[in-house]
């Protein structure tokens, strides 16, 4: 027995000294690591940034040196133009994917994303193969992810002031019809006079799809424009108003009660007490009535305005021009989707407070 063990034994054998603690063999720091850090944490290299840059190059590769498919009126254009653009990404993500965790923020911000940047060149791959390359979608049925280039290209104007239009009027109609929504909401949730005769008239007409009540719209209304933004918010209103009904409605009494012990006004009950506590469900019906009013939005467009996405997409099919109507498809997907990010920044600075108590 060496000398550091005797002196161990002593120790141990000390009354009133307790035992030393094994030492347990401490796991690797890697473990800990999200999954998309551990092989750079490793290796070094982006593993799944390497796949998805051979990805992006074999599209690049696909769509240079395969030969379209002739068409009946001529070829696709811009098919060179989608290829290099493929093949300078593919090169980009090689060289995010090379340094590893020497990329910083580009290599950090392109890693959550990983997977969807393989997935969108095999998907594009695809969709250029069964289009341009083989002819299986005829066309203009179907046009290939390079025509989507050509109509950002030669049409740009017009789509561009159609995107404006609708975001005014969709910005019109649904700060309207959340406005009247958020009020109606909060008034049938605090008044017992507002539930009794307001509730039952909102659920016998709320469930009404607003694309319904277009021809009224369009007969009562001033003008066209004016008929939309009713609509919109129309499609905003219900499930707005409903979900700040229930929001403020289900606000624990004892809230009210010892804020009614320190002295606290009906106003401020209502302002400081019952809209706070209902907010998390108000912004499920925001996020609820965005989606209502991108549908009722098309429909309005399509009807009596004369721009718009909605009317762009009329007017495509119109003259047969089906790359132009899914290019306005991306378009408002885009749209949506940025305005939902928004909503989502929106409600994660208002409900701030409650990160501490709500498991997000």
């Amino acid at each position: 027995m060496t000398t550091a063990d005797q002196v161990l034994g002593r120790r141990l054998e000390r009354p009133g000294v307790p035992p030393a603690r094994a030492v347990a063999p401490t796991a690797p720091r890697t473990a800990a690591l999200p999954a998309s850090l551990q092989d750079i944490a490793v290796t070094g290299l982006w593993r799944t940034g390497l796949a998805a840059a051979l990805a992006w190059l074999a599209l690049g590769g696909l769509t240079l040196y395969w030969p379209n498919k002739e068409v009946g009126f001529s070829d696709w254009a811009f098919t060179t133009e989608l290829g290099v653009a493929a093949l300078v990404v593919g090169v980009l993500l090689l060289v995010v994917a090379v340094l590893g965790a020497n990329a910083g923020r580009v290599g950090r911000t392109l890693r959550p994303a990983g997977q969807w940047l393989i997935a969108a060149p095999l998907l594009l791959a695809l969709w250029e193969a069964l289009t341009a390359k083989l002819g299986a979608l005829p066309p203009p049925f179907f046009a290939p992810p390079q025509s989507l280039i050509d109509v950002a290209y030669e049409d740009w104007a017009r789509l561009g002031l159609s995107t404006a239009h609708s975001l005014r009027l969709l910005a019109h109609g649904f700060v309207l019809g959340a406005l009247v929504g958020f009020g109606t909401g909060v008034w049938i949730g605090w008044s017992r006079i507002a539930g009794y005769w307001v509730h039952p008239v909102l659920r016998f007409l709320g469930p009404v799809p607003a694309s319904a009540l277009l021809p009224l719209a369009f007969f009562f209304a001033p003008s066209s424009y004016a008929a939309a933004v009713f609509l919109v918010g129309l499609a905003t209103f219900f499930p707005v108003a409903v979900l700040t009904w229930s929001g403020v409605a289900s606000v624990h009494k004892s809230y009210y009660d010892v804020a009614r012990t320190l002295g606290a006004s009906e106003w401020f009950l209502v302002l400081r007490v019952a809209i706070p506590a209902a907010l998390p469900q108000v912004f499920v019906g925001l996020f609820m009535g965005l989606g209502a009013s991108f549908s009722v939005l098309v429909t309005a467009e399509m009807m009596g305005v004369k721009a718009g996405l909605g009317w762009y997409l009329q007017w495509a099919q119109g003259w047969a021009a089906y790359a132009n109507m899914y290019a306005a498809l991306l378009v408002m997907a885009v749209l949506c989707s940025g305005l939902i990010t928004l909503l989502f920044t929106v409600r994660d600075r208002a409900l701030s407070w409650q990160k501490g108590t709500v498991k997000w």
